[in-house]
């Protein structure tokens, strides 16, 4: 590799605004440099909040990755309420100790900055009037990126404040990020190379592989070394009978012809590749010094493979100016789905038993988790974890492979609790649907239940009492039943990895008691469900059979910021469905949602009964006074809108 610049910027990403209310708001933030934090809020030139550190009401949260690596999260008290409605400025300012005077991060970066505004800033609606929401984000799709017309959108919105545009929303209360994130399992060759890169220049400790069973491979640094590290990280597993299992579900995603082409070849393996991806695609500082310089000893194939995928990034990277602007000016919410970890995360029996006991697959999998909780989790619910779990936490990054790190990884996959609730209006409930699952009693390879009966109780009992919500599913409650179907007969002939057999009414148990939440008479009159994960978007209306007055019901999937079905597959898998599943077939009567009545809505511009949008985005939804929503719409990648008009004419009960 190259010589790399021997200064880094002390701001390596961030900042991201988390989880923001009146009297209380996260902030997160990677730096290089250990450095105390200054940060005031005002409303035009009046300050509403001022702390530093040390001082009363600020919580600085620090873990130490490595020398040059620390993750902050600033929880932030108010005395007194921030003002709802209307704009507040922040400035956020840092001292290193070898510094005397505080350095403005937008001096450091004015690239954060929405033109002609001089500081950063957020606004914390009273009632939710839009909301911006999507999931999976892989950096080397070759799309645009939903992200980065989200940005152009808030631009747009601080222009004309001042001159309504009907076209566009009020200023949205969040970003919802409902899944993959990343994709621990779909890395690029040159992503891969440039987080190695990073890891060197940062000065990160390496992690232990003692007792993993993965010979000659003893630590990171001679994975990251390895001749198999690139485009062939099947063959680091060791090859014996006992781990034919375990290769097929870690790295079986190219035996999923049906639904995607993805090579599964480049999996992230240590805490510290999992933690640079998430720096990497949320900030452009980083890539000032990654090198892509193509690794030595590739076959002819994957060298070709390694430049188009170079491509393809340089473009991804030339869009992170406006995602890191984007989110430090909008409360974003998170929630895992399985590629922020790995492909069908706890599937089903069969898949945790060959995982959970195998000690290289478990360090894979409690890597890819500490990740999602260091820079995702984490800003969610910040109260949920207790100092003794960031402690034992920093222990386990002392000392990556080492006692405390197994210690921590057994706690962190028994754990419970990455569900969460905001305090908007409607309120915002965010449902975990793969760490508490309903495993089937009849076969180990049947697919789990996405919640299992006492999460569910726990979710029927946040409903309570609540007039509309705003209910994150990572995987919709109402998809595709055409897909679905094709899901349910590959798990019949004992195939469920060789499509993504997951959804809500895959498992009996769940899929009962969800319907059942919905049809209960204490929970919400109006439910507006925001999903992904599919790779397309859809929206439809559902209503119950024989259940006068509510509750209403819309599905909204919004699917992928940066990824996309195949093209000509959907279409042909959508016309199959309309035909199958139409208002009047038989079919409707053998599904599990018969007692409700489903109206699809269709994608303007598209063909008369098209239901299915198959374009990288995001997802908004527009909501009325009552918390009713009253605009569907997907922002394309272009900058462009697709609404969803409703189809009385091709509803069905199902």
């Amino acid at each position: 590799m190259s010589a790399a610049p021997t200064t880094l910027p002390p701001v390596l990403a961030g900042p991201i605004l988390r989880r923001a209310e009146p009297e209380r708001l996260a902030l997160w933030l990677a730096l290089s440099v250990e450095a105390d934090v200054k940060i005031q809020f005002s409303e035009q030139d009046n300050i509403l909040a001022e702390f530093s550190t040390p001082s009363k009401g600020i919580k600085i949260h620090r873990l130490k990755c490595g020398k040059k690596l620390h993750i902050l999260l600033i929880d932030l008290s108010f005395k007194e309420a921030l003002p709802r409605d209307c704009w507040i400025d922040y400035t956020l300012c840092l001292k290193s100790q070898d510094q005397e005077i505080w350095q403005d991060i937008t001096k450091l970066s004015p690239d954060l900055l929405y033109p002609p505004h001089n500081k950063l800033g957020f606004l914390l609606p009273s009632k939710v009037g839009s909301i911006l929401h999507g999931s999976c984000r892989k950096p080397h799709h070759d799309s645009g990126d939903g992200l980065v017309a989200a940005d152009g959108l808030l631009a747009q919105l601080l222009e004309n404040n001042a001159d309504k545009d009907e076209n566009l929303p009020t200023w949205p209360s969040a970003l919802i990020m409902s899944g993959d994130q990343i994709y621990a399992d779909d890395v690029a060759g040159p992503m891969l190379r440039a987080i190695h890169s990073v890891i060197d220049q940062l000065d990160l400790p390496a992690e232990m592989f003692e007792g993993l069973k993965v010979p000659p491979i003893g630590t990171s640094d001679e994975l990251y070394q390895h001749k198999s590290s690139y485009y062939d990280r099947t063959a680091i597993l060791p090859q014996v009978e006992a781990n034919r299992d375990l290769l097929d579900i870690l790295f079986g995603g190219v035996r999923k012809p049906v639904f995607t082409t993805d090579t599964a070849h480049n999996h992230l393996m240590t805490l510290h590749e999992n933690l640079l991806m998430y720096l990497m695609v949320w900030s452009p500082v980083l890539w000032s010094i990654a090198q892509m310089d193509c690794p030595a000893g590739l076959s002819a194939e994957n060298q070709k493979l390694f430049a188009d995928e170079k491509q393809v990034l340089d473009r991804f990277v030339e869009g992170l100016p406006q995602v890191r602007r984007l989110m430090a000016h909008l409360p974003v919410a998170m929630i895992f789905d399985d590629h922020d970890v790995t492909d069908d995360w706890n599937l089903n029996r069969q898949w945790e038993e060959a995982v959970y006991n195998h000690p290289f697959s478990k360090r894979m999998i409690g890597n890819s988790l500490s990740a999602y909780f260091i820079c995702q989790g984490w800003g969610n619910n910040p109260d949920k974890f207790d100092t003794r779990f960031i402690k034992d936490l920093q222990t386990a990054l002392d000392a990556p492979g080492h006692e405390d790190h197994i210690n921590f990884i057994d706690h962190l996959l028994k754990f419970e609790g990455w569900e969460y609730q905001w305090k908007t209006e409607p309120p915002l409930i965010v449902i975990d649907t793969r760490t508490r699952r309903w495993r089937s009693e009849s076969s180990m390879v049947k697919p789990s239940g996405l919640l299992d009966w006492e999460a569910v109780g726990d979710l029927q009992e946040q409903l309570y009492g609540k007039d509309s919500v705003l209910l994150v599913s990572p995987a919709p409650i109402y998809g595709v039943k055409l897909i679905e179907t094709i899901q349910r007969i590959f798990t019949w002939f004992g195939k469920p990895l060789l499509v993504d057999a997951e959804n809500w009414m895959a498992h009996p148990g769940t899929a009962n008691s969800i319907l059942n939440v919905f049809m209960h008479t204490k929970t919400p009159h109006t439910f507006i469900i925001l999903s992904g994960d599919v790779h397309y978007s859809f929206v439809y209306d559902v209503e119950l059979r024989g259940q006068k007055g509510g509750p209403d019901i819309w599905q909204v999937t919004s699917s992928g910021f940066k990824n996309e079905f195949p093209k000509k597959l959907l279409d042909v898998l959508d016309i199959i469905n309309r035909w199958l599943y139409s208002p009047r077939s038989p079919l409707n009567w053998f599904t599990k949602r018969k007692r409700m009545r489903i109206i699809p809505r269709k994608p303007e511009g598209h063909a008369d009964g098209r239901r299915l949008l198959d374009a990288a985005g995001v997802g908004l939804v527009e909501l009325d006074k009552d918390g009713r929503p009253c605009r569907f719409r997907q922002l394309l990648a272009d900058g462009q809108f697709v609404g969803f008009d409703r189809m009385e004419n091709h509803s069905r009960w199902q």
